[in-house]
C-alpha cells in the first residue's frame, strides 16, 4: 500500500490549472505578525485540489441539489482512490460486541454483508503535521477559504464546527482567531455549539460563524456537559475540523463515528501530529510529520543516546550509584547546553531559549514510582551526596559516546559534534550553578498552593530560586507522606510556575511528570528528554511522538522558527550574526533523548522513517530522440474577461 495515498495522487494536479475561482486565494497572509510558511501554504493548496475535485470535477455543485448527488460524489471519490492503487479493505466491520455502534450506524448507513462500505466515510482529508508546525494557522486559513468558496457558489453553504479535546486547546484557538480578526475586515465569530439554535435564528450580518466544542463532550445522549449530537445534526451538513480529536480506534470508538455522521453530507478535516489508523494515513492530504519537519530545518536535531535509564526498571538490579549516575548524565548534558546558551546570551540575550530538561515517567503515585526514584536522586545530587568516581564515570561514559559523533535521527549523514574540552571540564559546582541555581549544596525546599497541588516546585535552601517543577494530577502520595522532611512554602505565586515556563524570568530548569506534559503546551525550551519506563505499545508510541514534538521547536531569533543555517541560507539573517553564532548553536539546536529502552524509541522513530521512504519510488528517464527536431510549443495567455472578488 502506498503511504499518504491522497497526497501522492494530488502531485499530478497543479493548482494553477484549476479555474480562477479555485486558485485565486491569498494563501500567505494570516495576521499582522504572522504569515503562513511555505509548507503551510502547500497544505492549503492540497486541500483546495481535493475540494475542487469533489465539488466540481466529479459532480459540479449546484445550489439546491438533492442529497443523492453528494452520495454520488462520495462514490466517485472512492473510485478515484481505487483507480490510483487503493487495495485495502477499509469497510467498517462490526461484531455482536459492538451492538451500540451497530444500532447507531444503522440509523444513517445501509449495511452490506454486516459492514458499512467505506465510501460512506471518504469525504474527509487528514493533515499529518508535526507538533509545532502551526496546525491552528492552517485550520483558520482553511476556514476563511471555505467561507469564500461558499460565497462564490463553489461549495455548499454548510455550518463550520471546530472540535478539540481540551479546554486549553480551545482557548488557544480563540486567541489565534482574535489575532487574525484584528487584521481582517471580515471577522470569524466563535460560538459554542450549545448556542447553535439561537445563532441559526439570528443570522449574522457579516463575517463567518464558527461553532466550537470539546470533542470528548459530543455523544449520543444529553447530559450536563455531554451534548446529544442528534440535536445538532442538521442533516449531516457540517464542515468539521478536528484538532487532535481522533483519539480511539476507528472501529470501536463511537465518538469517531459521530464526527463522520455529522459531516456525512459535508466534509471532515482531521488534523494531528500522530496518525496510526490506515484510514487516516491513506486520506492524508498533506504530510509534514516529525521527520519532514526536522529535515526541512524547522525543528531541533534529534539524538537518541545509547545511555539507557535501565537502572529504574523494576526487574533490574542496579545500585543506588547506578541510578544516581543516570540522573547525573542528564544534568551534566543540561549543564553543557546551558554553557553554550550563556555564551550566546552575551552576544544577544534575545537569541534562542533557556535550555530545559524534561523527565517523563510511566508511574507517578505508587510506592516505588519512577517519579519518586528520579526525585530522590535529584535530592541526593543537590546535597552533593555522591562519590567523585560516580561523577567522573558519568562524564567519561557520556563523553565516550558523544565523541563518536552519532548521526541524528531522520538526517542521513548529519552528525552530532561536541566540544570535548568544554564537556570534560564540567564539575559538580557547574551542575549546581546551571541546574540547581545555587553555588553550594543544600536541602530541598518545596512550594505549592494548598488549593492547587498539581504543581509542586523545588529549590535548595542555599538558593532563592526554584530549579525544578513537578506537574501531576495531584501531589503524589509518597511526597505527601514525606513533607515533614522538607521545608514547605505555601507562598506560591498566583500564576503557576508552569504557566510562566516560557518567560525570561522563569527559574525552572527541570520539568518532571507524566501525561501532563505530552501535549497542550508550547515551548522552545526542552533540550533533553528522559523517557523513564515508557515502552512501545500503541499508546506509548503516540505519547513518545507527541512528547518529542514538544521538544523540537526552535526559534534562534524571535519569530524565526528554523535552524540557524537554514535562516542564513534563506538570507533571513546577515552574515555577521551567523558568523558570531555558528560555533555555539548546535547544542541548543539539538534534542538529546535518554530512554529506558533505546530500541523501543528507535522502533517508534523508525516507523516514521519507513513511512517517509515509502512516499515515492525512483524511476528511469530517457531522452526521446525522435522529437528533438520538433518545435517547442509555448503557451499564450490572455486576461480573463471577468473578475472574481
Amino acid at each position: 500500500m502506498a503511504k499518504f495515498l491522497l497526497q501522492n495522487i494530488l502531485d499530478n494536479i497543479s493548482l494553477s490549472t484549476l479555474p480562477y475561482s479555485w486558485n485565486s486565494f491569498d494563501l500567505k497572509s494570516f495576521s499582522r505578525d504572522k504569515q503562513l510558511w511555505d509548507f503551510q501554504q502547500k497544505a492549503i493548496e492540497n486541500a483546495l485540489k481535493v475540494l475542487w475535485k469533489y465539488y466540481e470535477d466529479f459532480v459540479d455543485f449546484q445550489d439546491g441539489e438533492k442529497l443523492e448527488v453528494n452520495q454520488e460524489r462520495k462514490k466517485r471519490l472512492f473510485d478515484w482512490y481505487k483507480d490510483n492503487g487503493l487495495e485495502e479493505d477499509l469497510d467498517i466491520k462490526l461484531d455482536k460486541r459492538s451492538r451500540k455502534i451497530f444500532n447507531l450506524l444503522s440509523e444513517y448507513y445501509i449495511f452490506q454483508d454486516g459492514k458499512v462500505p467505506y465510501w460512506n466515510y471518504i469525504n474527509r482529508m487528514c493533515f499529518w503535521m508535526a507538533t509545532g508546525s502551526g496546525k491552528t494557522l492552517v485550520i483558520i486559513k482553511l476556514i476563511q477559504i471555505l467561507k469564500q468558496l461558499m460565497e462564490r457558489g463553489e461549495i455548499p453553504e454548510h455550518d463550520i464546527l471546530f472540535l478539540t479535546h481540551r479546554d486549553d486547546l480551545i482557548e488557544q484557538f480563540k486567541r489565534m482567531v482574535n489575532e487574525v480578526n484584528y487584521a481582517s475586515a471580515e471577522n470569524i465569530e466563535l460560538r459554542e455549539l450549545k448556542e447553535y439554535p439561537e445563532v441559526k435564528r439570528q443570522k449574522p450580518l457579516f463575517g463567518t460563524t464558527v461553532f466550537f466544542y470539546r470533542s470528548d463532550n459530543i455523544g449520543d445522549e444529553q447530559k450536563e456537559k455531554i451534548v446529544d449530537f442528534r440535536n445538532y445534526d442538521n442533516g449531516g451538513r457540517w464542515y468539521i475540523f478536528l484538532d487532535e480529536a481522533h483519539k480511539g480506534d476507528k472501529e470501536d470508538s463511537k465518538r469517531q463515528h459521530i464526527y463522520s455522521i455529522l459531516s456525512r453530507n459535508g466534509f471532515l478535516f482531521n488534523f494531528s501530529a500522530t496518525f496510526t489508523d490506515p484510514r487516516d494515513v491513506i486520506t492524508t492530504v498533506f504530510e509534514f510529520n516529525l521527520s519532514s519537519f526536522i529535515e526541512a530545518g524547522y525543528g531541533k536535531h534529534i539524538s537518541i543516546l545509547k545511555q539507557e535509564i535501565r537502572a529504574f526498571k523494576e526487574d533490574e538490579d542496579y545500585s543506588g550509584d547506578e541510578k544516581q549516575k543516570i540522573v547525573l548524565k542528564s544534568l551534566i548534558l543540561l549543564t553543557y547546553v546551558k554553557r553554550f546558551y550563556e555564551a550566546i546570551s552575551q552576544i544577544d540575550p534575545r537569541l534562542y531559549h533557556k535550555p530545559l530538561l524534561l523527565t517523563l515517567v510511566n508511574s507517578v503515585n505508587k510506592e516505588d514510582a519512577d517519579l519518586k526514584l528520579f526525585f530522590r536522586e535529584l535530592e541526593r545530587i543537590g546535597k552533593a551526596k555522591l562519590d567523585d568516581k560516580v561523577f567522573t564515570d558519568a562524564i567519561e561514559e557520556l563523553c565516550d559516546e558523544l565523541r563518536q559523533e552519532p548521526e541524528f535521527v531522520f538526517e542521513d549523514g548529519k552528525k552530532l559534534k561536541i566540544d570535548e574540552e568544554i564537556f570534560k571540564s564540567i564539575t559538580l559546582k557547574d551542575v549546581l550553578r546551571y541546574v540547581y541555581n545555587t553555588d553550594s549544596p543544600g536541602e530541598i525546599e518545596i512550594s505549592f498552593r494548598p488549593s492547587d497541588k498539581k504543581q509542586v516546585a523545588f529549590k535548595l535552601t542555599t538558593s532563592d530560586k526554584h530549579f525544578a517543577l513537578s506537574k501531576t494530577g495531584d501531589i503524589p502520595n509518597w511526597l505527601k507522606e514525606e513533607l515533614d522532611r522538607f521545608n514547605v512554602n505555601h507562598q506560591f505565586e498566583e500564576e503557576g510556575f508552569f504557566e510562566r515556563i516560557n518567560r525570561d524570568d522563569s527559574p525552572i530548569n527541570i520539568l518532571m511528570g507524566s501525561r501532563a506534559f505530552y501535549e497542550g503546551w508550547d515551548s522552545n525550551r526542552p533540550n533533553i528528554i528522559n523517557f523513564v519506563n515508557i515502552g512501545t505499545g500503541t499508546d506509548a508510541r503516540k505519547f513518545i511522538l507527541q512528547s518529542i514534538g514538544r521538544g523540537i521547536r526552535i526559534e534562534p531569533i524571535v519569530n524565526k522558527r528554523r535552524r540557524l543555517i537554514e535562516l542564513y541560507n534563506s538570507k533571513e539573517i546577515d552574515n555577521n550574526l551567523f558568523q558570531k553564532l555558528k560555533d555555539f548553536c548546535l547544542p541548543l539546536e539539538t534534542l538529546f533523548i535518554f530512554g529506558t529502552n533505546r530500541n523501543a524509541l528507535l522502533t517508534v522513530i523508525s516507523e516514521l522513517k519507513q513511512e517517509k521512504k515509502e512516499k515515492g519510488k525512483q524511476i528511469s528517464l530517457f531522452v526521446n530522440k525522435s522529437v528533438l527536431k520538433q518545435p517547442l510549443l509555448i503557451p499564450v495567455y490572455k486576461l480573463a474577461d471577468y473578475q472574481v472578488s
